[in-house]
């Protein structure tokens, strides 16, 4: 019973202090870039959730599977929809908008400690075969990790 219960408080305490960050998808950012998740980078903790906001239309968000840790957090949304995610596994997580991606409409979302750069970074050719413009996205989202 005793074990139970703090139990119960631990979770009641880890909901307490998640926070919700906000990223908007639009078609173009304050500084004039094209087709971007604004802001791009978030560094968050486990606990804490990513509410993504269609603030322009034909955008959705979803994570690229060989781009997360591999247990980690998956989504997909539908487009024009407005999705919430809760990060429950640490690492890096890079998602895009399925039908802008050839435009470099991608993000990157830091869980933590970033336990699985290596990987993205082993792996991170797969998506720049995809990208036709704006290729140094991945790159420099990804050089914001620490």
């Amino acid at each position: 019973m005793k074990a139970l219960f703090l139990v119960a408080i631990t979770l009641l305490c880890s909901s307490l202090f998640a926070e919700d960050h906000f990223v908007k998808m639009v078609n173009t950012d304050a500084n004039g870039q094209i087709m971007v998740f604004d802001p791009p980078f978030l560094k968050v903790s486990v606990g804490d959730t990513v509410t993504f906001l269609p603030t322009d239309a034909l955008h959705n968000s979803q994570s690229i599977s060989y781009l997360s840790p591999n247990d980690g957090d998956s989504w997909l949304g539908e487009m024009n929809e407005e999705l919430k995610v809760e990060f429950s596994t640490e690492g890096v997580y890079v998602y895009q908008c399925a039908p802008h991606i050839a435009l470099g409409m991608i993000g990157v979302i830091q869980v933590g400690a970033p336990s699985n750069l290596d990987e993205i970074n082993n792996n991170l050719a797969a998506l720049e075969t995809m990208i036709a413009v704006n290729k140094n996205r991945a790159k420099d989202y990804l050089s914001l990790v620490n």
